[in-house]
Order: C-alpha cells, then sequence, then structure tokens
C-alpha cells in the first residue's frame, strides 16, 4: 500500500461559527490529497484519457481542529473494483496524534472522451500497492 502524507495548519477561513474546522474545509482536504497522490503516481498519457469522479464520501469526526492546529493527512488505497477506489483519508493532530476525522471515498474511474465507467487498468491499480 502507497501512502501519500501531507500537513496543514489551520487558519481562520477554515473554521465555522463554533471556531473549529468546516466539516466541508474537511472534504476540501479530501479531494485535495487524493488529487496529489493522483497526480504524483500518475504519467502523462493517462491525462486525456481518462477522469476520477467522486461516487460516494462518507466522513466520520471523532474530534475538533482549532485555529492553528497542524494537522497530518495520511491517504492511501483501500481496494480496487472494477471501475471503484476506494481512498481512506485520516486526519490527526500533529502534536497530539489524536485522531479526528476518517474519511472513506468511492472515486469512479471513467473514459475522458466517453464519460462512461471504466475498469482500473492493472498498471493504474498496481501505482498504488
Amino acid at each position: 500500500m502507497q501512502v501519500h502524507l501531507k500537513q496543514v495548519t489551520v487558519t481562520s477561513n477554515d473554521l465555522d461559527e463554533l471556531n473549529h474546522v468546516n466539516n466541508v474545509r474537511y472534504l476540501d482536504w479530501v479531494q485535495d490529497i487524493a488529487k496529489e497522490h493522483w497526480q504524483m503516481a500518475s504519467q502523462k498519457k493517462w491525462e486525456n484519457e481518462i477522469v476520477w469522479v467522486v461516487r460516494k464520501h462518507e466522513i466520520v469526526y471523532y474530534g475538533a481542529a482549532l485555529l492553528e492546529d497542524v494537522l497530518q493527512i495520511r491517504t492511501y488505497i483501500k481496494e480496487n473494483k472494477g471501475p471503484i477506489s476506494t481512498r481512506i483519508v485520516a486526519f490527526t493532530n500533529n502534536k497530539t496524534g489524536e485522531l479526528l476525522v476518517t474519511s472513506s471515498t468511492d472515486w469512479c474511474l471513467l473514459d475522458k472522451k466517453t464519460l462512461r465507467p471504466k475498469r482500473i487498468p492493472n498498471d493504474i491499480a498496481e501505482l498504488f500497492d
């Protein structure tokens, strides 16, 4: 399993009216790190052939992140099946190690020309093993 890590520092723009990270902001970070991981691992040849779209997000909140907290974001591919790739993202407080949020997202691979689902080729699946 290939893991991709990233750190972010919570800013005032990330907060909601309760002064903790807004749930929509977590979703932004989930999508951002998925895109980063794909772009780091993929080859240019796929750029014009395929595109990933979200089929389903599931997010579980365990604790709150506050202004200036540094978050460690960890992602990996849990499973590929047909056109669906299930990606896990976990957010922990970098200082305390406390798990704050986990997400599981089903991404669907589409043929870029037809926008129809496409089985994940072995060479793409192997990028994340």
